[in-house]
């Protein structure tokens, strides 16, 4: 862990304070802010940062574009997206803008600890690993695939259902199929997989497998 210090943003108190009062009987050092300009003065006039926690709808800049704009500053801070709309195109977003992990509001206690704890933990100097995930990615069956392909496309589970002739009930199967062969304990960590892979799911379908 860097120095434990957490910097967390929320427009909204009872969040606010929840969530540090949590993060600070967990041992964490937290520094509450109500807005995202705050938390970027504080980056950009060099206060030590270890990693932001961030609600991602706030009124003036909100999570997203603070994730870009902290990342511009210092490439190495680690950012965790909290959320109380998340969507599959949101967590798709927040992770390509460059978001450590996601998680949804109302979140257990252990997950929000957990993401602040891999945050402080992530480590910048890992070894390229690009290779092993291609090859998790080339055992997955066809329609895993095409899910996979369709998630981190941005499209929810219903449109990938109409897409593939499939329930959305089936959608969520072959994506636990695909976290499981990945090794992903989250979506959030799916995505990142595949950031880390330089997979561009936007502008091209995954290679088909011979069968399923």
């Amino acid at each position: 862990m860097r120095d434990g210090k957490v910097h967390l943003v929320d427009d909204d108190e009872a969040v606010r304070d929840s969530a540090a009062f949590l993060l600070e009987c967990a041992g964490f050092d937290v520094v509450s802010y109500t807005d995202a300009h705050s938390v970027l003065a504080a980056l950009a006039s060099g206060h030590s940062l270890s990693c932001i926690l961030t609600d991602v709808r706030m009124p003036g800049m909100d999570g997203l574009d603070l994730t870009r704009a902290a990342l511009q500053i210092d490439p190495d801070i680690s950012i965790v997206i909290m959320t109380g709309h998340g969507d599959v195109p949101m967590a798709v977003e927040a992770m390509k803008s460059g978001a450590t992990d996601f998680i949804e509001k109302p979140f257990r206690d252990d997950v929000l600890i957990s993401a602040v704890r891999s945050a402080l933990t992530r480590s910048k100097g890992a070894p390229d690993d690009r290779g092993e995930l291609r090859r998790k990615i080339e055992s997955l069956s066809i329609r895993e695939r095409e899910v996979l392909h369709g998630l981190l496309d941005g499209r929810p589970n219903k449109v990938i259902a109409y897409d593939l002739g499939i329930s959305p009930r089936t959608v969520e199967v072959y994506r636990a199929k695909a976290m499981t062969k990945m090794g992903a304990n989250s979506f959030a960590e799916l995505v990142q997989m595949a950031l880390r892979a330089n997979l561009t799911f936007a502008s091209a379908p995954i290679p088909r497998a011979e069968s399923e």
